[in-house]
């Protein structure tokens, strides 16, 4: 080995060292096994790349889970804004440390409870929110200084985010101490979940917007969660997973960029949403090979500067696609392994599902054992221990490479269709039906297997001599519908119509002028109570709707 290598080996690792030793380590944690036997940090040859070195592979962090376990949190809501609530409460007192919300269907299309499309599904697979009178009620005794909240929500996320700013202003608690994340990434809606209302760049432009005002005011805030879990849950591989999302997440910087954003001022609060599959160790392995890939193009192309651009931190839920609703308590064992590849993977937040998702919304006893699957993983595993535990298995790394590889190869495309342009690339392939084609395709292929009998699902197509009986399931009451109307009609007629006219006339001049922010006038709407529904359907008469294109 050459002298010069020998130096820099030296540095690196005096470096990570000194890092590892400047973070605080959680208090009283005995990091060594069951027997007794001491445990290095990380593991590896000298030359090795430590976590919290570039590019990351091994983790953002130079001490990981030892100075700060991932945030525990668990999807919540159902019903009213009392309902989901008293769960929040719940799942604090139960060792939570963040609120994951769940919107119903009117909601995320962005429809009032009253519209003739949200009858019958008012408060059914989540909340119902119509007015910031409905959040109030939702985050009723949580501070919204201490705790992280993700909301899980695109189309109407600019409206969502502008109530949760709206409250943190009302209940005096300062903008720059409230932390968490909104999903708000539209790009992924077009590919894989459908719920999408403008067409694809004015959404696009509604995003950047919103990471404009995040930047600018909400310096703890993630603008956007770039998700591939639902890429994953409409069928597609890890690989494809792994590209659409990151290619997504390029498109975004583009965007940000061209709207006169300094890259560095904006990508270190960009969050990423993958899913935690059933395949352990191609699960592992598309985690590591994210962050090398983030790591790269955001300093090689786009110019990042900061190492926080470049550190690609992430949200992992576990498969809801791999729960059964056949021997539903076989899905314990399905999450906790699913959560456990998130956790050897290096993953900064984790969900996990409960037992009887594919049944139901999960009763306060399934979201419980949920939690205490987290809980086992983190304090009674020694996963949280050692950084990448996994990494120079030869396995493991050989499933990095490839991902990255086949990950490449799609950029290259996307690029290709976009002229040079991922931004453009992405919109050009939703127009096309390209992803949504290839996902199709993933999804397929996979159906197939299971019906052959190549791919095995314990209590589906093999081992199907277990209990057949269904769990107890979480009973929706249909009078919570009633009660979210007569809500929203005594907020109306409460309310200050003049003043909300005046916000929705605003925020329809502001909606009109391409390089005027749209955020403060939806923030004016949403204080003087203007409804979800109201804010919608102002956009569209400026944006127009979007309808998917059948492909050949």
């Amino acid at each position: 080995m050459c002298v010069d290598r020998e130096v820099q080996m030296t540095t690196e690792r005096t470096a990570w060292q000194d890092a590892y030793d400047r973070a605080p380590k959680r208090d009283g944690v005995d990091f060594s096994t069951m027997s007794g036997i001491p445990l290095d940090p990380s593991y590896g040859p000298e030359d090795a790349e430590h976590p919290g070195a570039w590019p990351f592979t091994r983790g953002p962090h130079a001490s990981m889970y030892r100075s700060k376990l991932w945030t525990m949190r668990q999807f919540a809501g159902f019903g009213t804004a009392e309902d989901t609530n008293q769960r929040f409460h719940e799942l604090l007192r139960a060792g939570g440390s963040g609120l994951s919300t769940a919107f119903d269907m009117p909601t995320l299309m962005g429809r009032d409870s009253d519209h003739p499309l949200a009858l019958g599904e008012v408060g059914r697979a989540g909340v119902a929110i119509d007015t910031l009178a409905d959040v109030e009620i939702l985050f009723a005794g949580i501070d919204l200084g201490t705790v992280s909240t993700s909301m899980t929500i695109n189309s109407a996320a600019p409206t969502l985010l502008a109530m949760y700013v709206a409250l943190a202003d009302r209940t005096g608690v300062p903008r720059d101490r409230i932390g968490g994340t909104i999903q708000n990434d539209i790009l992924k809606e077009y590919q894989a979940q459908k719920e999408y209302v403008f067409p694809p760049r004015p959404s696009m432009r509604l995003v950047t917007d919103t990471i404009r005002f995040c930047a600018a005011e909400l310096p703890r805030w993630h603008p956007v969660s770039i998700s591939g879990y639902h890429i994953r849950e409409a069928g597609s591989t890890a690989a494809h997973e792994l590209a659409f999302t990151l290619a997504n997440g390029f498109a975004y910087v583009e965007s940000a960029i061209a709207a006169g954003l300094e890259v560095d001022t904006f990508a270190p609060r960009l969050s990423f949403f993958f899913n935690a599959h059933i395949d352990f160790f191609e699960e592992i392995a598309k985690y590591r090979a994210a962050r090398r890939i983030w790591a790269r193009w955001m300093r090689d192309r786009y110019g990042a500067r900061d190492e926080r651009s470049q550190q690609l931190r992430f949200h992992t839920q576990t498969a809801g696609v791999s729960l059964t609703a056949q021997q539903p308590e076989v899905n314990i064992a399905r999450v906790a392994i699913e959560a456990l590849a998130g956790v050897l993977g290096g993953t900064q937040s984790l969900h996990t599902d409960s037992y009887d998702e594919a049944l139901a919304l999960p009763t306060e006893d399934a979201a419980r054992i949920a939690l205490r699957t987290q809980q086992v993983i983190a304090h009674e595993t020694g996963a949280a221990h050692v950084a990448d535990p996994l990494g120079g298995s030869w396995f493991v790394e050989s499933l990095t490479d490839e991902l990255e590889r086949q990950a490449e190869e799609c950029f290259d495309y996307i690029a290709e269709m976009g002229s040079g342009s991922m931004l453009d690339g992405v919109v050009e392939g939703i127009e096309r039906g390209w992803f949504q084609g290839e996902i199709a395709e993933s999804a397929y292929a996979f159906q197939r297997k299971v019906q052959s009998g190549e791919w095995i699902q314990v209590g589906v197509n093999g081992f199907t001599d277990g209990d057949t009986s269904a769990p107890p399931t979480l009973y929706i009451d249909p009078a919570v519908e009633g009660r979210q109307l007569a809500r929203l009609k005594q907020v109306k007629a409460d309310r200050n119509v003049a003043a909300v006219t005046a916000a929705l006339a605003r925020l329809s001049r502001d909606a009109r002028q391409p390089t005027v922010n749209v955020f403060p006038a939806l923030l004016e709407a949403v204080s003087c109570f203007a409804t979800v529904g109201e804010i919608t359907n102002t956009l569209e008469l400026v944006f127009g709707t979007w309808t998917e294109r059948a492909t050949a």
